[in-house]
């Protein structure tokens, strides 16, 4: 996959988990190198809950579910689709993650480590004050919201 597939898959979400920076071409090629990607099963954990990971996750292609051990087993409190985010409660807050991410098939992300965002804020600080701006907007709708959980998928 390439960094166009990511930039597609931004552009063509809306909604309230839509992460929708406003980059130029050239901003997201910046932005990017301070990007790495991965490619993620189906079943692999992006996130689990607990852990102490300070890294934000960007959707280009596939599915993730969102889940918490906390709630009741099996439910899902989210879906991530291509185009949005996850993990980014984890750029602005310095404690155990709340949730598990869970690839629902193979997935192609691209994760920004907060040392990374660091970084970039020393280098391209209008870029980064962007990105968090994006990061912000995408979490305040869906705290504003709250979970939408789900039947297991096993019920339906």
């Amino acid at each position: 996959m390439t960094l166009d597939a990511l930039i597609d898959a931004t552009r063509s979400l809306s909604g309230p988990d839509a992460f929708a920076p406003r980059f130029s071409a050239d901003q997201w090629r910046n932005f990017a190198q301070y990007l790495t990607q991965h490619d993620v099963r189906g079943g692999d954990l992006l996130i689990k809950q607990g852990d102490a990971d300070r890294t934000m996750y960007l959707l280009e292609s596939g599915t993730l579910q969102v889940y918490a051990n906390d709630v009741a087993p099996g439910a899902r409190i989210a879906l991530v689709r291509p185009g949005s985010i996850a993990g980014e409660i984890g750029l602005f807050v310095d404690g155990p993650r709340s949730a598990n991410v869970e690839a629902m098939g193979p997935c192609e992300v691209w994760a920004l480590r907060l040392p990374r965002l660091e970084e970039l804020a020393q280098r391209l600080p209008a870029l980064a004050l962007e990105v968090l701006r994006a990061a912000g907007a995408v979490m305040a709708r869906r705290m504003r919201s709250g979970p939408a959980v789900h039947a297991p998928a096993a019920t339906r």
